[in-house]
């Protein structure tokens, strides 16, 4: 026969009982969904009647109902009104008190000698002193639970052992205690409890006839019921202060960020306000001093009012300096002051020579240029322009020991160029100095820029690689991007194209920068 013709006349007696077994058990699937999908349109039908009273139900217990009128005349929900909360919140106060545990206790064992007391049982008797024994030391269970729960469960133990009837009062107190035990207990010490708690009961199933009205798995299931409910609330209130604390750190931690980056906004604005306080009003009361106490000596045929004024602007001056200083000792209070900080006059470009020499000192290889026409600039572009290049020597010493560095100096007519170039850790290893100038490619010694050197004292090593108002405080790129950008300029620092590091600034000239210079002017001495 062939496979159409089985097709066409069915299975065989062999296959008709499988067969008919999976219509039934199809057909048994349908019914049982058919039955289900119909009891579910009878629920959603009643819920969606019941739905408005309940809607309305639950906004009375929780306030919804009372209403009072909020800011801008919205009605808001009145608490003090709400059934619910008020229930729910004088039950954890009266939880939480210190007389809940001795009323359930009393009331535990009021309810055990009631439901002993149909039974003809004098509260006297072994029954009554145990169904006493386990229910009234629950009043003392929140101060010395571990001993009150040997107690009550010794107890239980014993009445389930002794063939005395158990009372439904007493297995609610065992339970009630190993639910304490499990949410105290570490997890070793609930596991413990457990194992104990199964083997005292096949004990008593076994040796007993005192639970025989009651299945064995129901006890059983009850028992272990009440530790893991225990271990449970353990865990969760574990997990909850875990995750409370981890959050009170953090709060901390983020609290103490903000006032780290609160201090530090602080220092860098006091930094910025005392270097130009130092920069440029200080040099400017200096001058005011010198040329004040200088002009009796200069000056013919001065009256003495006039001697007497200039004496008087000088004093003056001076005192604003001490005051000035004092200033700048506050703002800059994180900085550690220098000996000669305060006396020595700040450098111009005429130091540079004796920069570049510390820089040999030191093991560096430096060659210098100047391009243009050197003339007079501000002080303050000559102090920006010698702070760049000092801070630029600095860094090809601490990150490229023993490096090649080029400083390049092009006097523009509106404008200062500052190139100050190192060719990386790699570069010439001999420590020599080559100061170039443009039109001499042999180069002086020095580089004169037409001003008189000053002659006085100069300042040690730590104070020449100070920070931006030579206090010794560095600032790195940051303090030569701030002197660069406080003028109206230019700056950008990073790898060079044919390697190695490249600082590159450009200073605007003031008006004062316009000037000539001419030789044999002196450079007025102090500074704050």
């Amino acid at each position: 026969m062939s496979t159409d013709d089985k097709a066409r006349t069915g299975p065989g007696p062999a296959g008709f009982g499988p067969a008919v077994a999976t219509h039934a058990w199809r057909l048994s699937g349908r019914i049982v969904a058919g039955v289900g999908q119909l009891l579910l349109w009878i629920l959603t039908g009643i819920g969606t009647l019941l739905r408005p009273l309940a809607v309305r139900l639950v906004a009375r217990l929780n306030g919804g109902a009372g209403r009072r009128p909020g800011p801008g005349g919205m009605p808001v929900a009145d608490g003090a009104t709400a059934p619910l909360p008020r229930w729910i919140n004088t039950w954890r106060e009266v939880v939480g008190s210190w007389y809940f545990a001795p009323l359930t206790g009393v009331a535990l064992t009021i309810a055990a000698l009631a439901e002993l007391a149909p039974r003809a049982d004098s509260p006297l008797s072994l029954a009554g002193g145990f169904a006493v024994a386990s229910t009234l030391p629950l009043g003392w269970r929140r101060e010395n639970l571990r001993p009150v729960a040997a107690i009550v469960l010794g107890a239980v133990a014993a009445t389930l052992l002794t063939g005395e009837t158990l009372l439904v009062t007493t297995g609610f107190a065992a339970l009630y205690t190993l639910y304490a035990l499990g949410r105290q207990l570490p997890r070793q010490s609930t596991g413990v409890l457990a194992v104990g708690s199964v083997v005292t009961l096949a004990v008593v199933y076994l040796a007993t006839s005192t639970l025989d009205d009651v299945p064995w798995p129901a006890v059983f299931i009850a028992v272990l019921a009440a530790i893991g409910l225990g271990d449970a609330r353990r865990v969760v209130e574990s997990a909850s202060q875990t995750e409370a604390e981890a959050a009170e750190r953090t709060n901390e931690t983020l609290t103490r960020l903000t006032v780290v980056q609160r201090e530090q906004a602080v220092m860098r604005e006091r930094a910025r306000i005392a270097r130009e306080l130092h920069d440029v009003v200080a040099h400017s009361v200096s001058m005011i001093a010198v040329q004040a106490e200088t002009a009796p000596y200069t000056m013919e045929n001065l009256s003495p009012e006039a001697r007497a004024g200039y004496t008087e602007i000088a004093k003056t001056a001076r005192e604003a300096l001490v005051e000035m200083r004092r200033l700048l000792s506050v703002l800059r209070a994180d900085a550690k002051p220098e000996p000669d900080a305060a006396t020595s006059p700040q450098p111009r470009l005429d130091r540079l020579p004796d920069l570049i020499e510390q820089h040999r000192g030191a093991g560096g290889h430096v060659d210098l240029a100047v391009h243009g026409d050197p003339r007079m600039l501000s002080t303050t572009v000559e102090l920006s322009a010698y702070r760049i290049v000092q801070e630029a020597l600095t860094n090809a010493r601490r990150h490229a020991p023993g490096a090649g560095v080029r400083v390049d100096l092009t006097f523009l007519p509106d404008r200062l160029a500052v190139r100050v170039h190192d060719s990386g850790a790699s570069g010439p290893g001999p420590s020599q100095t080559k100061v170039l100038h443009r039109d001499d490619p042999a180069g002086p010694t020095s580089v004169d820029v037409g001003r008189t050197r000053l002659e006085t004292p100069q300042p040690d090593a730590s104070q020449e690689q100070g920070g931006l108002d030579g206090s010794g405080g560095g600032h790195g790129l940051v303090g030569m991007r701030e002197r660069a950008t406080m003028l109206g300029g230019r700056f950008s620092a990073g790898p060079a194209a044919q390697g190695g590091f490249l600082v590159e600034a450009e200073l605007p000239l003031t008006r004062e920068g316009n000037s000539t210079r001419g030789h044999g002017s002196e450079a007025p001495p102090g500074g704050a």
